[in-house]
Formats: structure tokens, C-alpha cells, sequence
């Protein structure tokens, strides 16, 4: 313990598994901790809606409360694990105005008050640490802002949600259905009772705008990153990915690009992709995160692990607060968002891109050759075809690999040939990524 250094108050917001858990390490491991922050770290308490509810049983149930604001203004360091936006931005928003650090791993928040936030603990020299918003285990966020500050990020993939990862993996390794992968996802824990905010993307979405705006230095507004899940990823696609050599995952991807007109600008993204096998990515399996990231002199980078469970995203959030803790002990200013580079994000119709269209079209001569025609129309060529296999009815399976096309281009390919009347149905559509 550092001479003279005085005990710190630490406010826990939420007894949820991860908040659970950060409170049992700071009771338990109090002496380990305080040799490496150099002064106690005490918890000051619990913040809860219900004091009735069961908890872990290692947490005093005097330490529990559900006067939250009171508890915050006590607080050297909030740590804020309640989730959701409301609640949670107006007690960040009281920690960083009361002179407290703020410790949390809320994506949500972030993503979509981070500027307000940031903004907030710069106005009273505070600190807001987030390492535990995008990866759980994985550190991401000190090596994209510390790390890396001095280099030229230029493009970041991500299989940041956990829950799709295994779906995806199981109907890969299984011949699972979406929904028997899925089922199963619930059953081991892996899956929430309603995981439509994972499935659908939007998990993964808030993790790239956070992702996007630290490597680019820039504010990436959550809504201007499109995002597609993968409900409809079918098991016909896992199985032609896997003749190609190719797997499934959906991806968060950040890039920064030169538009059409010259000007430089970002780009953040979410949808189901095809990576070839031999990528890193793709060996990625069961509920696990990585980020893979291409920076000018780094060259590539891979930051794989545990992306979510109370001990792993635990491990993220203590890291957090010993580095925010030393800073109670031997002084300096507060971790200051990095100066905008003000880039723009680009309009996502000019990003390119390459797409596999699975296509249900009639058993003929000559459709092929209209079909193609079809495509240059618009601007796009293709790359390959393939009738992956003979269908009922008079009917083929017919994959079509395009060339490299901006998104709009290639978007109304996909409306167009849907439309055409040798078409039955637009079985389902891919972009394919790490080529």
C-alpha cells in the first residue's frame, strides 16, 4: 500500500452475473488488489431494483440497496452493469458530473450516448473506461487506443456476439437447423430467453460503432450502421458455404475507404458473410469472440477469446478498475476521448462489396444466359456460377458469385433477378469477406 494513500469507494451498479461476480472478486481478493492498486478498493455497495431477489451468496446482504443515486455519490468509481440506456446514462451521467470514474460494460450506452458521456467525464478531468462493452475477455479497447494510437487502422472484423457464433458453428459442424442450433444455444446458457437482440445483429451492431469510431477517431452514429442478422441464414447455405470452402459468420466490420469522390471516410457494417476456411476468423468456434484487426505497420492482429460469462467479462471490468484505481493513488488527469479525426461515415451504398446469390430458377435452357444479362445491367459481373444440385418441380438451385461492386449496385441486382420471371425464389443472400 502506497504511504498515506486513503481507501476508494467503489459503487457497483447491478448484481446481475456480471455484477455479481465484480463484487464477490472485490470482497474476496481485497489484499491482491490493493497490492496492485496501491490503496484499499472497497465496495461501497450494491445497487439492485429488488432487494428480495435471490443473490449471490457471497454478496452481505447489508450491502445491498436500491438507492442507487446515493450510492453513486458516495463513489470514487461506479462501475455500471445494469444495462439497457435510460437508467443507466442518467446515473453515468451523475458519477462523471460528481467527479467519479466510471467503470462499465454497457455497449448499448455506449454506442448510443457515448458522445454525451465522453464529453461529460472531459468537463471534470474523470474517467470513463469500457473495455469490458465490446469483447467480454478480450482486450480490444486498451490496444486500439493505446497500442495502436501511433499506427493507421484500416479495416476490423469481428465475431463479436457470442450467441450467433455458436448457431452459426453448430449448423456448420451439426447439420443443425437455425432453430435446433438454437434451442441448443438456450439450453447450454449461451443464449438469452429472448435473444432477438442478438440474432438480429443489433448486439453486434453497437459493438461496431463502438469498434468504428476508436480505431477511425471519429463518431460512428449507431444508426448509420446497417445491420442484418441471421435469422435467415438457412442451412442449404451453410452446406453450399462448406462445398466452397467457405464458413458462416456474422461479422462486424469497420473499414475506412475512399468514396467515389475522393473523400476518405468510415464505414461500419453488420451481416452474416462468407470468410474462406483457411482465414482466422474462421476457426473462431462455439460461443467464443476474436477481432481481427489490419492496421498500415502492425500488419494483422487477432484478439480471440472468452466474449462473455460472469469470471471473463469479470476479468475485463477489474482491469478497468485497477488502471482507474492507480490513477486515485498517484494522480493525473482522466482518460480524455482522443481529439476527432473527423472523417465522415461513408454512405454504405458505396461500399463494395462481392455477394453469393442463391437463386431457385426453372430448369431450362437459355436462363443462364438471361440472368447474366441481367446482372451487367446493373453494372456487376460475375465471378462464378454453380447448379449446386438438380430441385423438384422442373426447378434448379442455381449460386451465383459476383465480382467486387458498390452495395447499391449489387442490392439492385439481387431485387432485379427476383423479379425475373425464370426466378422462383431468391433462396438467400451472402457477402463474402477475407479474400
Amino acid at each position: 500500500m502506497t504511504p498515506g494513500a486513503l481507501p476508494i469507494r467503489v459503487a457497483v451498479l447491478g448484481a446481475g452475473t456480471v455484477g455479481a461476480e465484480v463484487a464477490h472478486q472485490l470482497l474476496t481478493r481485497a489484499a491482491e488488489l490493493e497490492s496492485r492498486v496501491g490503496a484499499p478498493l472497497v465496495l461501497a455497495g450494491v445497487a439492485v431494483r429488488d432487494l428480495a431477489a435471490v443473490r449471490h451468496p457471497s454478496l452481505p446482504k447489508e450491502l445491498l440497496t436500491t438507492d442507487a443515486e446515493s450510492l453513486v455519490l458516495g463513489a470514487h468509481i461506479v462501475v455500471e452493469l445494469i444495462g439497457g440506456t435510460d437508467r443507466a446514462r442518467e446515473l453515468v451521467l451523475l458519477a462523471l458530473e460528481s467527479g467519479a470514474d466510471v467503470v462499465t460494460g454497457n455497449k448499448a450506452l455506449l454506442a448510443t450516448h457515448g458522445g454525451e458521456l465522453f464529453a461529460a467525464a472531459d468537463r471534470v478531468g474523470a474517467q470513463l473506461n469500457y473495455e469490458a462493452a465490446v469483447g467480454g475477455a478480450i482486450p480490444i479497447i486498451r490496444p486500439l487506443r493505446d497500442s495502436l494510437a501511433g499506427d493507421d487502422v484500416r479495416r476490423i472484423l469481428g465475431v463479436v456476439n457470442g450467441t450467433t457464433n455458436f448457431v452459426l458453428d453448430r449448423m456448420d459442424e451439426h447439420d443443425d437447423t437455425f432453430d435446433e442450433a438454437l434451442a441448443e444455444a438456450t439450453r447450454r446458457g449461451y443464449a438469452e430467453a429472448d435473444p432477438s437482440g442478438d440474432v438480429s445483429g443489433t448486439d453486434a451492431a453497437q459493438k461496431a460503432a463502438i469498434l468504428a469510431g476508436l480505431a477511425f477517431h471519429t463518431r460512428v452514429p449507431l444508426a448509420s450502421v446497417p445491420v442484418e442478422g441471421i435469422e435467415h441464414v438457412s442451412i442449404d447455405q451453410i452446406r453450399a458455404a462448406r462445398e466452397t470452402g467457405h464458413v458462416v459468420k456474422l461479422l462486424a466490420i469497420c473499414e475506412r475507404l475512399t468514396g467515389p469522390d475522393g473523400v476518405e471516410g468510415v464505414s461500419a457494417r453488420v451481416h452474416p458473410a462468407l470468410l474462406p476456411r483457411r482465414h482466422p476468423l474462421a476457426a473462431v468456434r462455439g460461443a467464443n469472440n476474436a477481432v481481427f484487426v489490419q492496421a498500415e505497420s502492425a500488419g494483422d492482429l487477432m484478439f480471440y477469446g472468452a466474449g462473455a460469462g460472469g469470471p471473463e467479462t469479470a476479468s475485463a471490468v477489474l482491469g478497468d478498475l485497477v488502471s482507474a484505481a492507480r490513477r486515485h493513488v498517484i494522480g493525473g488527469p482522466g482518460l480524455a476521448a482522443p481529439p476527432s479525426s473527423g472523417l465522415p461515415v461513408i454512405d454504405p451504398g458505396l461500399v463494395t462489396s462481392r455477394y453469393q446469390v442463391s437463386l431457385t430458377v426453372r430448369d431450362e435452357p437459355g436462363v443462364l444466359a438471361h440472368l447474366a444479362t441481367i446482372v451487367a445491367e446493373h453494372g456487376v459481373s460475375i465471378e462464378t456460377a454453380q447448379q449446386t444440385r438438380a430441385a423438384t418441380g422442373g426447378t434448379a438451385t442455381l449460386v451465383i458469385g459476383t465480382h467486387r461492386a458498390p452495395e447499391s449496385a449489387l442490392s439492385a441486382v439481387v431485387t432485379a433477378l427476383g423479379a425475373a420471371s425464370e426466378v422462383e425464389a431468391v433462396a438467400g443472400v451472402l457477402r463474402i469477406e477475407g479474400e
